[in-house]
Formats: structure tokens, C-alpha cells, sequence
């Protein structure tokens, strides 16, 4: 019997990225229409207060584009507020996080719908073979990775990947309160303090398509390592008992529940 069609919400954020998004919106919908293991699709864009015409062309491409959605804010309140808010407002049955600077190519998503349609489980991480950040950035990003590893107990190839594909009423369900460029690593230790484990599959990771970082190194570097500071203190209080554990919310369904 052939696999059921699965559907797919596409989530991301997007500040003054005017030089790619409509580059990396027509990719995942051509991708989206095209893979036959797809069903219903959507992509849903937070435009986080963006000066540079993001809102302008995101605009244009809703106009052809009626599966497109886009979550508007009025000021910049940074990545972790619009990924939030971009996941909250998708509605089907999974949800593959990415960004708007073409970093990370949809097809990267093949096996993670393979793995989807033999019930691998709820929630799936793309670990990069290779990074193409800047050496700072590279170096940052294991630092801290490691360091949340030794923190959670886990060991995760790559612990800050924003490259997620999780279950929607389990991703809709998580409490976010990172508010810049950490959201990515508070996703995976939230998933991990509900009790899931995350399937890691190997992706690409390319260059920026154009512009520039929406933060600076070392400004984002002294909050990364406060706030992985924070995650570990919250996973040891909850270890400790000083913190309640969280259940999943009456909304999502025992299925989920069931796989803890």
C-alpha cells in the first residue's frame, strides 16, 4: 500500500532579507507542488518589522501564491519572536523550520519525509555536514553545542541547527522565550525536557544568498552563552524536582503523548 500524502506547514522567520526571500519562497513551493509524498502545504513567513521591502515582495508573492501566509509585525522584536509566531500560526500536521536566507535548501527534507512516512518518531533535527559560516561563527556554534550537550546530557551533532521538522500540534505546543537568534537551541532543549529524543539526519548548509546578519558576533555571543546558561540551570532544577516537568497540553493528541 503506498504511503499516505503528508501535509506539510513551512515556518520562518525573515528581517530586511529583501535580497532572497522571493528566491527561497518559490523554492519550497516548487518543491511543495512537486514532491509526490506531499499533500496539503503551506508556508507561513513572520516579517519581523523589516525596512528594506521584505513586506513588499512577501506582498507580491501571496498574490500568486494563496498557500503563503505572512505574519506581519510592526517593529523589529527579533528572531525568536518571529519564529514563534510563524510556527504558531501554521496549521497542518508537521512543521519543517528553516530561514529566509537560503541557508539550507528544502531538498534536504527527502529523508526526513521518508523517515516521517516509516513513523520515526515526532520530532527530527538536520545536522550540517558541513558549516558555511565564518570560522568565528563555526567555532561559536560548537562551543555552545557542546556545552548544551554536557548541560542536557545529550549528544546531538548539531544541538543549534534551526533546520526542524516536528510534529505541528507538538511544535505549536512548546513556550518559547528566547527573543533573538537562540531560538533555534531553546527548541531543542524543550523537545528534549518533554521527554522526546530527536532524530538527527545529515543536510546541507550553504552560504547566504545576499545581505548581512541580522546580529553581531560578539553581542550574540554573550547571549548565546547566557542563554544556554539558563537552559542547563532550568534542566537541572527540573531534574532536582525545584522545577514541575511539563505535560503536553490537553490539545495535543495521545499519540504524541504515548511516544515519550
Amino acid at each position: 500500500m503506498p504511503n499516505t500524502p503528508i501535509e506539510i506547514s513551512v515556518a520562518a522567520p525573515a528581517y530586511n532579507e529583501a535580497e532572497n526571500i522571493a528566491a527561497a519562497v518559490t523554492e519550497w513551493r516548487e518543491y511543495l507542488e512537486r514532491h509526490p509524498a506531499v499533500g496539503a502545504w503551506e508556508i507561513v513567513v513572520c516579517d519581523d518589522g523589516s525596512g528594506d521591502g521584505t513586506g513588499r515582495i512577501l506582498e507580491d508573492l501571496q498574490a500568486e501564491c494563496p498557500q503563503l501566509v505572512v505574519v506581519t509585525f510592526e517593529r523589529n522584536r527579533g528572531a525568536g519572536a518571529a519564529i514563534a509566531a510563524a510556527i504558531a500560526r501554521t496549521r497542518l500536521d508537521w512543521v519543517v523550520l528553516l530561514d529566509s536566507d537560503g541557508q539550507f535548501p528544502i531538498a534536504n527534507l527527502d529523508p526526513f519525509i521518508e523517515r516521517i512516512q516509516a513513523g520515526g518518531g515526532p520530532a527530527f533535527a538536520g545536522a550540517r555536514i558541513r558549516k558555511a559560516d565564518s570560522l568565528p561563527y563555526r567555532w561559536g556554534s560548537a562551543a555552545s553545542g557542546a556545552v548544551s550537550n554536557l548541560l542536557h546530557r545529550t549528544r546531538y551533532r548539531d544541538f543549534n541547527s534551526i533546520f526542524k521538522v516536528v510534529r505541528g500540534p507538538l511544535f505549536r505546543a512548546l513556550p518559547l522565550e528566547s527573543a533573538g537568534m537562540n531560538c533555534s537551541t531553546e527548541i531543542t532543549a524543550r523537545v528534549a525536557e518533554l521527554g522526546h529524543a530527536w532524530v538527527e539526519l545529515p543536510i546541507e548548509h550553504r552560504e547566504r544568498g545576499g545581505g548581512s546578519r541580522g546580529w553581531r558576533f560578539w553581542r550574540g555571543a554573550r547571549d548565546r552563552a547566557l542563554f544556554v546558561g539558563y537552559l542547563g540551570l532550568r534542566h537541572w532544577l527540573l531534574r532536582r524536582g525545584v522545577l514541575r516537568a511539563q505535560t503536553p497540553p490537553a490539545h495535543v493528541p495521545a499519540s504524541l503523548q504515548e511516544l515519550r
